[in-house]
């Protein structure tokens, strides 16, 4: 059944995490804001510049990465794929609610995140109507 939970939820809980644990110590969304944008490392580039990666950079990236593992699961045809859609739909509207409605959401980072839950979303319900057509297109000829 761990199958249906969505990927995305984990970059999800991360930021959640993040956020939540820097608005705890009373310095509010600032100090949220500030551990997504502060530079926890930096490569040096070829042309000479630097390039720095924070904390809300490297959830950017989990959440790509997990966004290609469901946009490969969501062509699946098993009954734990609509179970699927359906725990991601809900992932979609609980993040709509935290960007529109919880201090330290409103951040382009996670919003990011839910263009990606909701890219999961659409993904998923269009494979599954395209593939049932297919089905019942196969099944009258």
């Amino acid at each position: 059944m761990l199958i249906a939970l969505p990927l995305l939820l984990i970059p999800v809980v991360i930021y959640n995490i993040v956020v939540l644990s820097g608005m705890m110590d009373g310095s509010g969304v600032a100090a949220a804001d500030a551990l997504l944008r502060d530079p926890l490392f930096s490569i040096p580039m070829a042309s000479g510049a630097s390039w720095t990666v924070g904390v809300g950079d490297l959830i950017l990236f989990l959440a790509l990465i997990l966004l290609f593992f469901e946009l490969l699961k969501s062509t699946s045809s098993q009954k734990v794929a609509i179970v699927n859609h359906a725990l991601s739909m809900i992932l979609f509207v609980g993040c709509l609610v935290e960007f529109l409605l919880v201090k330290g959401f409103a951040t382009s980072t996670f919003f990011l995140i839910v263009v990606m839950v909701m890219l999961d979303v659409l993904a998923g319900f269009i494979v599954t109507i395209i593939s049932a057509r297919k089905d019942l297109d196969f099944s009258g000829g």
